[in-house]
């Protein structure tokens, strides 16, 4: 039997040990254990200070601006992260408490990854032009919607609570990111963002543990039950409350809180260098769903960093949902191999074990950017995935196998704030949702996939392998096209990027001598 409870104790010990070296306070510490002077200490601060603003005559203040721009942030961002974890765990089995057999199952949950995938290759263009503050109030909305559905034993009505819920996910994961991105850019904070993206993995991960510990309590308050059993009409049966449905119940009242932060805590921010000042520019700026579309899709066609950057997304975050769907009939079948009850597997306490070696992970990022590039970066933590992911494949022991699973939850602490901050430099600022929703369709065709088929996990592992080490080729290029822009290069016309290749090879053309002949006009 794995000693679940040992490691979740290095977990914790793992994660503060590093949350403590990636904070201000292990300066401090170096001092009072004698490793560094304090005028050292106080020059290296000085030194990374002044190299982070050079533009500012007041330190003090843009930290105090920072700080205010993350404490707004993630107050809002914690609360639809919070909506979105307590779901989660319950969704299965709420479909199954209300006797729908498990095809009926598959296609709600189809009907979700779909509904991401075809709405949001649209919705984040319309984010950017409209105004991304108010697209996050309006995934509080829609995602509120969606836990109503789930009240109803009806099929119909969860099936679109399933297709609201996946278009609130296409938001979730795209407005969040472009509002922060722009705020940074917008208060002069941009050399904050990396560690803005750190902070905003490790809340996530918090929210997560506590989540999962709420939702379980709320699921066990009471039975779930028809609203009026002994009505005889059809509504009085249809509607149900308590049990499985708490859970929901507490997400709404989050995402109301959410939309609300959001409208007094934000300023509107638009994907565009310049602020909307009046309704006839914003008209102007406004475009159709499938212009916008079409208008990101041909900016990312156009640059092949976009393309590259796009197919790691999917491929990670494709691996992290297989990962998801398959790491509990994983441990299942391991334990019974091993001569264990599986029924007996401390589930809730497995998931809290990711969660904190993810928040590892998010503290682990914030010590190694200051001495590496997010694309290095980037290339060790899917190599380290890749063999994780081999692990889960090839072993038949359930403790080495759960050793994998924790060490891949943490490349996904790390793998969020290194590919946020390096969409933040890639994505062209004024497509920035409608780019990241465009990213998201290959990831829910593997989602999809993965879901349909009837792989084994150890099958299903393997497959994250390959995609694993096509996202590490996928970096490496990447690291490659940003080798070649940074070259210096000789004084001349290659210097001038907008010049057209046929008048480059037209005035090579020219003889030197003509142009130097005494018969030109000089004053030409």
């Amino acid at each position: 039997m794995v000693p679940f409870v040992g490691i979740f104790c290095v977990a914790m010990l793992i994660n503060v040990g590093l949350t403590f070296r990636s904070s201000s306070y292990w300066n401090q510490f170096k001092i009072y254990m004698g490793y560094e002077s304090p005028i050292a200490v106080e020059e290296e601060s000085e030194n990374l200070v002044l190299s982070e603003n050079k533009n500012s005559d007041n330190t003090n203040e843009k930290a105090g601006a920072y700080k205010n721009l993350l404490v707004r942030y993630l107050i809002v961002y914690m609360l639809a992260a919070l909506s979105d974890w307590l779901q989660g765990p319950y969704v299965y089995q709420l479909y199954s408490k209300y006797d729908f057999s498990q095809h009926d199952i598959a296609v709600l949950f189809v009907a979700g990854f779909g509904s991401s995938m075809v709405f949001g290759s649209f919705i984040g263009g319309l984010a950017d032009s409209c105004g991304r503050k108010k697209f996050a109030t309006l995934f509080a909305v829609i995602y509120g919607l969606s836990c109503c559905t789930k009240h109803f034993k009806d099929y119909n009505i969860l099936l679109m609570g399933r297709i609201l819920g996946g278009i609130a996910t296409s938001l979730l994961f795209s407005v969040f990111d472009s509002w922060l991105i722009k705020a940074h850019a917008t208060a002069g904070l941009s050399s904050y963002l990396s560690k803005s993206f750190s902070w905003m993995q490790y809340a996530n991960s918090s929210v997560a543990i506590f989540s999962g510990l709420l939702a379980n309590k709320a699921a066990n308050l009471s039975d779930l039950r028809p609203y009026d059993k002994d009505s005889k009409s059809h509504l009085g049966s249809l509607f149900h409350v308590g049990g499985l449905v708490n859970p929901f119940d507490i997400a709404l009242l989050s995402l109301i809180l959410c939309g609300l932060a959001a409208t007094f805590l934000w300023e509107e921010n638009y994907g565009s260098p310049q602020e909307i000042s009046s309704s006839n520019e914003v008209n102007k700026k406004q475009q159709s769903g499938l212009q916008s579309f079409q208008s990101a899709y041909n900016t990312i066609m156009r640059k092949t960093e976009l393309v590259y950057c796009g197919l790691i997304c999917s491929l990670f975050e494709g691996s992290m949902y297989i990962f998801v769907f398959m790491w509990t009939p994983s441990m299942k079948s391991l334990t019974e191999l091993a001569g264990g009850d599986s029924s007996a597997l401390p589930f809730g306490f497995i998931f809290s074990t990711f969660m904190v070696f993810s928040m590892a992970g998010s503290s682990l990022f914030s010590i190694m950017v200051e001495q590496q590039s997010v694309e290095k970066l980037g290339i060790q933590v899917f190599g380290v995935a890749t063999v994780a992911f081999a692990l889960m494949a090839i072993s038949q022991n359930d403790f080495f196998t759960f050793l994998a699973f924790n060490l891949f939850e943490m490349c996904v602490g790390m793998y969020f704030p290194i590919m946020g901050t390096m969409k933040s430099s890639i994505v062209p600022e004024d497509q920035r949702a409608a780019i990241y929703n465009i990213f998201r369709i290959p990831l829910n065709v593997i989602v999809l996939f993965s879901l349909l088929t009837d792989m084994t996990p150890s099958q299903s592992f393997s497959l994250c392998v390959i995609m694993m080490g096509a996202a590490v080729y996928l970096m490496h290029q990447i690291m490659k096209i940003q080798a070649c822009k940074s070259e210096p290069k000789e004084e001349g016309i290659e210097n001038d990027p907008e010049m057209p290749v046929e008048s480059i090879e037209e005035i090579s053309a020219v003889d030197p001598d003509t142009l130097l002949s005494p018969d030109t006009d000089k004053t030409d």
